[in-house]
């Protein structure tokens, strides 16, 4: 879109979107061999995306992405449009992640590594043949945190509408107290279903939620963060209604596509976004990037938090069913985490990140980590691995 940033901001996994893939471009080619029954190594630098294989059979196909780079990187799954089918982040040098998406229609596909997390990635186009084919759900549990997973999504853009519009009359009023207690509230319910809106095509989740320092030269910056600098760091600016317009007119956009009658949700990757909104926290959350001007950050950090408990209580009962144990960790995991960041609320919010010390940081830092390491493995639960 013209005048509006082409990059992705990437921030979670969940690609809940089903969609019809069509013909993508592409990267580095290691093989095109059929790679439907075995896992896929990808080996990523900081300037190399060497995916051992760029065929595969429709169904389930699982990614091993190693970081043999300097840079944090991000390895992503495209369909038609750019639409995001399946992604992994914040994977470290010297790690190894797993990403396994449903891809249950042939066509042509796109894989991209990102190297810094940033830009358009390094790609090469993966041809996916056969059928079409759906998961089987004998006892209807994969249909279930299906339907379940969309109300959430629904009850959240709802609510995520209201409240914009409450804000944006507030900055457009000029009223900057109420602008500033409003503006976090209403971004947790973006930020529970973010994935959601970096699924569509069309930059949607950049202009709405792109920090400043991700913009390229010649964008526009707009959304949340431009307003945020505004009532925080530079004052209410001649464009600055506009820009509420703006998030509002983008705001509803969201509405329109998740309430459309052929939006659906895959249960393998709202598993894999349970996982991608708690590597959203551990990317920009813990450090302070997120809300630079406002130090909102232990808002979003909660409502990342609520996304991905709300995607695993949609997956619950496959969970219970197959690994009942596991269910059991997470839930354990989740009240520790919970406990670890009431000490930082503050009547009905929290208190600003800029208090919270280093240490602390680092202790919600180590709870995150623990309880990524039992939410990590909900996607093969879910995909019968």
């Amino acid at each position: 879109m013209k005048g509006v940033v082409s990059m992705r901001r990437t921030t979670y996994a969940l690609a809940a979107i089903a969609v019809l893939p069509l013909a993508l471009a592409g990267c580095t080619e290691k093989s095109t061999s059929d790679a439907s029954a075995e896992d896929i190594a990808v080996a990523a630098t900081d300037t190399t995306c060497d995916v051992a294989s760029t065929e595969g059979k429709t169904g389930n196909s699982t990614f091993q992405i190693t970081n043999n780079g300097s840079k944090v990187t991000e390895f992503y799954v495209y369909g038609e449009g750019d639409r995001v089918m399946g992604e992994v982040e914040n994977i470290g040098p010297g790690l190894t992640r797993q990403l396994i998406v449903a891809l249950p229609d042939p066509g042509t596909y796109q894989t991209a590594c990102k190297a810094g997390m940033v830009g358009d990635g390094i790609r090469a186009d993966y041809v996916v043949t056969g059928d079409a084919v759906r998961q089987a759900d004998e006892n209807g549990l994969l249909e279930e945190a299906a339907s379940g997973y969309k109300r959430y999504v629904v009850s959240q853009v709802d609510a995520l509408q209201e409240t914009t519009a409450q804000f944006v009359a507030s900055v457009k009023a000029g009223d900057i107290e109420a602008a500033k207690a409003q503006f976090p509230i209403t971004r947790s319910y973006y930020e529970r279903i973010e994935p959601v809106a970096e699924s569509f095509p069309d930059d949607l989740d950049p202009r709405i939620d792109l920090r400043e320092p991700d913009v390229e030269p010649g964008d526009t910056w707009t959304g949340f963060h431009r307003i945020e600098k505004d009532l925080w760091a530079q004052g209410l600016q001649p464009d600055t209604n506009a820009m509420a317009d703006q998030l509002q007119a983008d705001i509803a956009e969201l509405a329109e596509k998740v309430k459309a009658d052929d939006f659906t949700v895959d249960p393998i990757q709202v598993a894999g976004g349970a996982q991608g909104l708690l590597d959203e926290v551990a990317k920009t959350k813990i450090s302070g990037e997120e809300d630079f001007f406002s130090h909102t950050d232990l808002w979003d950090f909660q409502a990342n938090v609520d996304g991905s408990q709300a995607a695993v209580a949609a997956v619950r009962p496959i969970i219970d069913q197959s690994d009942p144990d596991l269910g059991t960790s997470i839930d354990a995991r989740f009240a520790e985490l919970d406990a670890e960041l009431a000490q930082y609320r503050q009547g009905d919010g929290f208190v600003f990140y800029d208090t919270v010390t280093e240490p602390q940081r680092q202790a919600l830092s180590n709870k995150i980590d623990a309880l990524s390491a039992e939410v990590s493995q909900v996607q093969g639960v879910v995909a019968g691995q």
